[in-house]
């Protein structure tokens, strides 16, 4: 396709069009109806439901307009006679084996297929032979089969192969034996899987979580933005009779396409889970636990808080909280004196925070990400962490670009990447070495900081391939994922990276964890920076010297044990701490057994707030639904706090002031990346024996997601994984269990993995299984346990 315009008429109506672009598309710009079933703007052009046929002048039969490119001169008509025939019969050759169960289908309501035999099909059917049956699949938790109302459209087939990158899903048999199914019985599990849900015609494949809980008719839809990733999705929530039945994409191009992750789909389970906080709590001296009114409550609070000196209270605040209440959090605790205060849960190193700038964030806007010719990624599992940033890396890499990484073990990327897979302790080294090649492709000096650590430095090929590429594209990127924002030596990485997108010329981002991540930073809920990072009047303690000094008392907005880096650490200082108080949605058995106040908080279905997403870009929603019981929104607890507690300035009418106030504090400074190396990086030489690889699976992420029992069924077992010659030294086979010593002992199945670096073992974080065994990362010890173990 070029820029040159032809000229067209369609019934009529003289349109110009690009040369090359396919019927379908400038009648779509134009609004000229036309039924389709197969075609779909984000997929490839399959041209196999015939639905979408015209009537084009000169041409010997109707034509389909999604596979028929313009011409000029060229005169098309879709309400003539022969047009309106062929779709006539299209339709009554597709309802041929159709089961007609429209009463008892989910899609009811919001069927294409209904929609386009109505409008464009015939009044009667004039088939009377005995239809087809087919049998249902079990794919899985997430999505439901009928796949006797499937019509062939392949669709999923081709957004699996396009969109995921994965063939989970395709065409088996020939004629009226095809089927659409998996090519061997399993589960599908790509991160993205529940987008065929939408894309689906038919009711062949629904949701299976809100299967027959509502008709579409009868649901409200309520504009929201995703909680979880960085990315910020857009979505609509829909309600029936006060509760959420589902979520589903809304289309913005800028961010989230009409794509959104499973875990933003079909998180809104968790919702409803019998952990659901509904009424202000406090804990008896018996440990029982007593429901009484806010009133109670919060004068509970406030006498916690005036009683107990500033320097000995810890505010911690997850990342997935609203910009509103995170905000008021740091106001409220500064206002009382608190300089403990801080959202980087999962992190270890904080050596380097006072040279950050004022928030770390993408570096680009996310369309921009799939314009990329070179990315080098580090500590980066993007499909887990952020799907819908990872499908544009995915894209660019479509487009030709090379995409590289550096990581502790081999991530399953879904498209071609160069990836070097090195020991935690190694990565800081290896860095170091592309840094050294980038100096010598580019012909740039290392800068002062970093010269000793390079020196004598063996550079691999692989190394000099990466900082090659980046050298010789126009638009390249270094990106640091979670798995190294959760490193133990963050900042030599942080440091090495800013060096190496200096010397090629590239730019130096973050991929954010969660849904306000970027938020937090402008919030100022940091122990060193204040809102919209301006210095700390007096500076505290992070995240991780709270829990090491084991203060007396813990306000937790949000945030769970399981939210921490090493859980059993934070369960440990909760447990021992005088006084817990949490504003939370959730009160699991960890948290009612650490806390003192319970103080139950709006989900984000049913608060008003903002998330700023990866690129900086604010993005505010409405509650879609009441808090169930007494719950209130966070902020609204936070402000009567403020003004129990006689501070200044607490006196908001709505979240918009909150708001307001925050943005009049920024000034319009926007967050950039910019970052001064601070001390020169260093090796240090590994703990222990093994070197411990963890990461949070991406349905353990967050409080919400973790009561989600769809997505719970797809989280996998606890296992450590080694390579296959580390367990053949000792002497272990696949499926014998090993002991596990960190900072607890626990016996787990091992598995062989030759993704992961030789004396590492990777051991998943985020599981019940293993919080006892610490942190994320860190030395342990292992040893085979005699005696076999099923498979």
């Amino acid at each position: 396709m070029n820029g040159e315009k032809v000229t067209i008429e369609v019934d009529g109506r003289q349109l110009e069009a690009p040369r090359g672009s396919m019927l379908i598309e400038v009648m779509d710009e134009a609004g000229v109806q036309v039924p389709r079933f197969c075609y779909h703007k984000k997929l490839s052009v399959a041209a196999n439901c015939r639905m979408c046929l015209v009537d084009v002048e000169r041409a010997p039969k109707p034509l389909p307009a999604c596979a028929t490119p313009v011409t000029d001169g060229m005169k098309v008509f879709t309400r003539s006679e022969r047009a309106q025939a062929a779709q006539r019969d299209v339709m009554a050759f597709l309802l041929i084996n159709h089961p007609l169960d429209c009463p008892i289908c989910d899609q009811g309501g919001e069927c294409e297929l209904q929609d386009n035999s109505v409008g464009f099909g015939g009044s009667r059917s004039e088939y009377a032979e005995i239809k087809r049956v087919v049998v249902d699949k079990d794919i899985g938790p997430l999505i439901e089969t009928e796949m006797t109302r499937c019509i062939q459209c392949t669709r999923c087939v081709r957004f699996g192969e396009e969109i995921a990158g994965m063939r989970e899903l395709g065409a088996i048999g020939r004629g009226e034996n095809m089927e659409i199914g998996t090519y061997v019985a399993r589960t599908v599990v790509s991160e993205l899987s529940g987008n065929v849900i939408d894309l689906c015609p038919v009711g062949a494949l629904t949701a299976k979580p809100s299967r027959y809980k509502a008709r579409a008719w009868e649901m409200f839809a309520h504009d929201s933005i995703a909680p979880h990733d960085s990315v910020g999705s857009h979505i609509a929530v829909h309600t029936f009779d006060g509760k959420v039945i589902r979520v589903v994409p809304r289309s913005n191009e800028a961010v989230n396409e009409c794509w959104i992750s499973d875990r933003d789909r079909f998180s809104y389970q968790g919702l409803a889970s019998p952990e659901r906080l509904t009424a202000p709590q406090l804990r008896q001296e018996d440990g029982s636990w007593r429901a009484v009114d806010w009133e109670t409550a919060l004068t509970a609070v406030a006498a916690v808080l005036r009683q107990t000196d500033p320097e000995r209270i810890g505010a911690l605040a997850a990342p997935e909280a609203t910009l509103e209440e995170l905000y008021l959090f740091q106001k409220l605790m500064r206002g009382l004196g608190v300089s403990h205060i801080d959202h980087r849960l999962q992190q270890l190193d904080f050596s380097d925070q006072e040279q950050v700038s004022t928030a770390p964030t993408l570096g680009c806007s996310i369309p921009e990400l799939e314009q990329q010719q070179a990315v080098l990624l580090i500590g980066a599992n993007s499909r887990q962490d952020q799907p819908l940033l990872n499908h544009r890396l995915r894209k660019a890499s479509l487009k030709g670009a090379r995409v590289m990484a550096v990581n502790p073990y081999r991530v399953a990327y879904n498209f071609e990447v160069l990836q070097c897979a090195v020991a935690p302790a190694d990565m800081v080294t290896e860095l170091a070495a592309i840094a050294q090649a980038a100096s010598e492709v580019c012909g740039q000096p290392l800068p002062d900081a970093v010269v000793a650590l390079c020196a004598g430095l063996t550079v691999s090929e692989a190394a000099r391939q990466m900082a090659r590429s980046l050298c010789e594209a126009e638009k390249a990127m270094v990106l640091m994922g979670n798995l190294a924002m959760q490193h133990a030596d963050m900042a030599d990485l942080r440091a090495l990276s800013s060096v190496i997108a200096t010397l090629t010329g590239g730019t130096c981002g973050y991929l954010p964890a969660s849904a306000n991540s970027v938020g937090a930073w402008l919030a100022g809920v940091l122990p060193h920076r204040a809102a919209a990072g301006q210095a700390a009047a007096m500076k505290g303690r992070d995240a991780v010297a709270m829990l090491q000094e084991a203060l007396p008392v813990y306000v937790l907005l949000h945030a769970e044990a399981e939210d921490f880096n090493n859980p059993l650490l934070a369960g440990q200082a909760f447990a021992a701490a005088e006084q817990v108080i949490a504003i939370t949605p959730f009160a699991g058995a960890g948290l009612r057994e650490q806390a003192s106040i319970l103080l139950p908080a709006g989900a984000f279905t049913e608060t008003s707030g903002t998330f700023v997403n990866a690129e900086g870009q604010w993005q505010s929603f409405q509650g879609a639904t009441a808090p169930p019981g007494q719950a209130r929104p966070g902020w609204k607890i936070l402000r009567v706090l403020g003004n129990r507690l006689e501070l200044p300035e607490f006196d908001y009418v709505n979240a918009r002031e909150v708001l307001a106030e925050l943005r009049l504090e920024l000034q319009g400074t926007r967050p950039d990346n910019s970052y001064h190396i601070g001390r020169e990086p260093e090796r240090r030489a590994p703990e222990g024996s093994w070197q411990r690889i963890g990461e949070v699976h991406m349905y353990r992420h967050d409080g919400l997601v973790r009561r989600a029992p769809a997505l719970q069924a797809l989280v996998p077992p606890a296992v450590v994984r080694m390579h296959p010659q580390d367990m053949a030294g000792l002497g272990l086979a696949d499926g014998d269990r090993v002991e596990v010593r960190q900072q607890a002992v626990l016996t787990l199945v091992v598995r062989a993995d030759e993704g992961i670096p030789r004396a590492c073992v990777y051991i998943m974080g985020g599981l019940d299984a293993t919080h006892a065994l610490g942190g994320l990362s860190g030395g342990l010890e292992l040893s085979p346990v005699t005696g076999e173990v099923e498979a």
